[in-house]
């Protein structure tokens, strides 16, 4: 799957996360949003959003992981929820620095079932993206 498309899925699956838990939220910009509509505005938030998580989760994700190696065995995989969690919260502070904002109340519950959620969604999308083929490489 390719970068743009993974932004996509990305910001579908944060979508739907921010639609089913109340403390998930995504402010666009009102600039944006009164040179492109508010749909228009609402779309190009949740893909900035998406492309600062697909970031996050392409560079310090792998980090984190490694370095959190032992406890995540010692839970048999479970703390990768909370790794997730973390990467939520990581995207919540950088879009602070853009017009965007994406927040999220509480670390526990919201931060935890978002990243259950966006891991569900992204798993479903994924398998909907076809592959490249390695012929058209």
């Amino acid at each position: 799957m390719n970068f743009l498309s993974r932004v996509v899925v990305n910001a579908c699956a944060i979508w739907v996360a921010a639609w089913i838990l109340p403390g998930v939220a995504i402010a666009g910009n009102r600039v944006v949003e009164d040179q492109t509509g508010p749909i228009a505005a609402t779309i190009i938030s949740y893909l900035v959003v998406g492309l600062i998580f697909g970031l996050a989760n392409a560079f310090i994700k792998p980090i984190l992981s490694i370095v959190s190696a032992p406890i995540t065995c010692l839970t048999l995989g479970l703390f990768s929820i909370v790794i997730n969690a973390i990467m939520l919260a990581l995207t919540s502070w950088l879009s602070g620095f853009t017009p965007f904002q994406f927040t999220i109340d509480t670390f526990f519950p919201s931060a935890i079932l978002a990243a259950i959620i966006i891991s569900i969604v992204s798993a479903l999308l994924g398998w909907l993206v076809p592959e490249k083929s390695s012929a058209r490489d």
